[in-house]
């Protein structure tokens, strides 16, 4: 093979590093911008926290048009006559040109300040360590608390058993020798006793066994409601009202009683105990009405304000390019280019904020059957920009307004045509769902061909396998399993 050589004209679009930290910023959740944040405060000396109120000023300022523009300011010691170069070559990134520290520790906070509420939390309680408390004081001997200890390992978030007894039985075999199945189930049967009620069952019947047999023996329809727990909960899924009547010997007002005290039992005793911590959501934007206008603004703890710390700015030299300045230096470029960068993302997310706001002010209002369909779009040729912007911005960002806390991609939906030539959002579609569904006779419920039908009186074309969607989507069982028979 010969070689030669050869000249191609050609464009390439490359990012530039200061590029590649915006979108990185912009892209980032709360949680993660603080984590980043701190990152940059720990790795760079030019960096500090502003003491001072007005280092670049939060924004505020009731919605007119998603376009504006927000004036920060100029940043404060930032020295233009610097020889440190505005811009690097677009081939270069970010680690060839700054060190980035590899561990970062955070910095111990003042006893004064306080510690944050989230460390002075108590761990959440699982059912287990329930389980295992009152096993400690219930009294076994050694043997018989090592059967119960596997018989608690062996019981899940829903409070039943994940193995059968015989498994159990046999996994203990090789600790203790010569133990009988009879007194691993003479163990079990004791912390079926145990709180909640119906723990430790082996399947849906035994809960509700276990459960009945705890009431008072004098309680009306006790034995009946044993007798079709424990022989025929099968025909009470199935809704077979006429062989449960013949079966048990009722009528249809006595059946009905049993069945009303089966409903107050609990088919899955352990989420009686919560074993997970609520999870918070901090908002990046709030919203909030004042007089006929929608104010949006952005939350001041979601990051600190930073700015250029002037001690360190102050001693580079000019004429100097020994290493401790040339490092100086290019931790003061950087510093310029993160605040620049976080200014940018603030910028944005209140852009699009006020953009959505704008869109959405009958949903603000009125609630989900006044929410307007939106696509990204509309928000990225109002805010001029383009729609992989607006989706990065959208991404895990949240929205405080008087209707509660929501992301920012819950105001985005498509729509469906109405008779009057408009468009409906599929959030209101849903929500006229739910609302027909709630208010449906429990008895004669309405099916998917019938909500179709009563979407169409309200003007909104909506087919019967698109209303089977938006119902699967909200959780909502079928007419045929919606219906009450007893």
């Amino acid at each position: 093979m010969k070689q030669s050589l050869q000249l191609r004209l050609g464009q390439q679009l490359t990012m530039t590093p200061q590029l590649q930290q915006a979108i990185k910023l912009l892209q980032l959740s709360t949680l993660d911008l603080q984590q980043e944040i701190q990152q940059a405060l720990d790795s760079n000396m030019m960096l500090e926290v502003a003491e001072e109120e007005n280092t670049y000023s939060d924004i505020s300022e009731p919605v007119e048009s998603a376009s504006q523009s927000t004036d920060y300011g100029e940043l404060p010691n930032l020295d233009t006559a610097s020889e440190i170069p505005q811009e690097l070559a677009t081939d270069s990134s970010w680690e060839d040109v700054y060190d980035t520290v590899q561990s970062y520790t955070l910095p111990q906070q003042n006893d004064n300040e306080g510690d944050d509420y989230l460390f002075q939390r108590a761990p959440s309680q699982t059912l287990q360590d329930h389980l295992y408390w009152q096993l400690e004081l219930t009294p076994f001997g050694d043997q018989d608390h090592a059967i119960a200890t596997a018989l608690v390992d062996a019981v899940n978030d829903d409070g039943y058993l994940t193995n059968s007894v015989e498994d159990i039985h046999q996994g203990l075999l090789h600790q203790i020798e010569d133990l009988e199945l009879d007194e691993v189930k003479a163990v079990l049967h004791r912390l079926q006793h145990f709180d909640p009620p119906g723990v430790c069952a082996l399947d849906l019947a035994d809960c509700l066994s276990i459960q009945l047999r705890q009431l008072p023996e004098d309680t009306p329809w006790r034995e009946k409601a044993l007798e079709l727990t424990s022989r025929h909960l099968d025909l009470l899924a199935k809704k077979d009202l006429n062989k449960l009547k013949r079966l048990l010997e009722l009528g249809d007002d006595e059946l009905n009683q049993v069945i009303a005290l089966i409903r107050t039992l609990e088919p899955k005793p352990g989420r009686q105990i919560k074993s997970e911590d609520a999870q918070y959501v901090i908002p990046d934007v709030f919203v909030s009405r004042i007089g006929d206008e929608w104010l949006v603004s952005l939350n001041p703890d979601i990051s600190p304000k930073l700015r250029v710390n002037p001690f360190y700015s102050n001693m580079i030299k000019r004429a100097d390019n020994s290493a401790d300045n040339v490092c100086m230096k290019n931790h003061l470029q950087e510093a310029r280019w993160f605040i620049k960068s976080l200014q940018s993302r603030n910028e944005t997310l209140l852009k699009v904020a006020r953009s959505i706001v704008d869109h959405q002010k009958d949903f603000l209002e009125f609630g989900e059957r006044a929410m307007k369909p939106l696509v990204l779009r509309d928000v990225a040729e109002e805010v001029s920009m383009h729609e992989s912007t607006i989706s990065r911005v959208t991404t895990q960002k949240y929205m405080h307004t008087p209707n509660g806390v929501y992301e920012f991609k819950y105001f985005f939906s498509s729509h469906v045509s109405t008779d009057a030539g408009g468009e409906c959002s599929a959030i209101a579609i849903k929500a006229y769902i739910k609302e027909l569904i709630e208010q449906e006779d429990s008895t004669k419920p309405l099916s998917d061909h019938t909500l179709s039908a009563e979407l169409k009186k309200k003007g909104i074309n909506v087919a019967r396998r698109t209303v089977a969607k938006y119902r699967e989507a909200m959780n909502i069982a079928p007419s045929n399993e919606r219906k009450r028979v007893f």
